[in-house]
């Protein structure tokens, strides 16, 4: 079966956060509260147990790169969600066996085989998965697992008004993204790129399935510049470590022939 995934254009976001709410009611997740966070209008403010998908409200101040407009300030928007990484370190972590990857190639957490353990929090680069304060489980998007297996897209994509975010089989979206790049470039957009589309790209991650046309840097919408999943790095640290020892046992050496010598 084919992969399937998200392609996220933000050129084309307008921040409604319609995909936020479609996401909670589909999966019935709590409400993150009434209150008022000071960043902007967004009060949901990064990806959580309880908050899959995650519309990020990013302020430019024109000013101060000294343009002069009559609007003082311009809007970066993104629908944040989780990028179902190819090589996912959650899933590698994950000592029960509770993260599985499913036949659409998605990273799903299995919450009655989850211990609540934490590994996989540790271990996403992109800060993704967390566990609730209530059952202590980990929790994340399942890429809507359960309206896949009946034909049916994810909600959040389904309910977008702008098809800001679309959902199909990888290599299809690819394609899509490609031409959508290279239509913004046309329009003389040259800061638009594409962000996790290839292992190429993003080789700590090995790609994503879900992601993203960005019309800043990676920064400015609080993703990682070079998210490199822990495991990736495992054998040049066992390396490291190995050749610390070796030199310790080579200066322990040196120093018992050479006090060896004196006397």
């Amino acid at each position: 079966m084919a992969a399937t995934g998200f392609f996220t254009d933000t050129s084309v976001c307008i921040g409604c956060k319609a995909c936020e709410v479609a996401c909670k009611q589909w999966n019935q997740l709590p409400a993150d509260g009434n209150f008022f966070s000071g960043r902007s209008y967004d009060n949901t403010l990064h990806l959580e147990s309880t908050t899959w998908r995650h519309v990020a409200f990013v302020e430019q101040n024109r000013n101060l790169s000294g343009q002069t407009t009559a609007q003082p300030f311009s809007w970066l928007f993104l629908s944040d969600v989780c990028k179902h990484c190819r090589r996912a370190g959650c899933l590698e972590a994950c000592p029960t066996g509770a993260i599985v990857r499913t036949e659409f190639e998605s990273v799903y957490v299995q919450p009655d085989v989850c211990n609540g353990c934490g590994y996989c929090v540790v271990a996403c680069p992109f800060g993704v998965i967390n566990r609730r304060n209530d059952d202590g489980r980990a929790w994340k998007c399942t890429l809507c697992y359960d309206r896949q297996r009946q034909g049916m897209e994810p909600a959040c994509a389904k309910t977008c008004p702008t098809d800001s975010i679309f959902f199909g089989p990888v290599d299809e979206l690819r394609n899509r993204a490609e031409a959508r790049l290279a239509e913004l470039h046309r329009q003389g957009r040259q800061e638009a790129w594409l962000y996790g589309m290839t292992a190429e790209e993003q080789p700590g991650t090995e790609g994503l399935h879900a992601f993203f046309l960005l019309l800043h840097a990676p920064e400015a919408y609080n993703l990682p510049p070079s998210p490199v999943v822990p495991t990736k790095t495992i054998g040049t640290s066992w390396l490291a470590m190995g050749l610390a020892a070796a030199g310790m046992v080579a200066v322990t050496v040196a120093a018992v022939r050479h006090g060896g010598e004196r006397t």
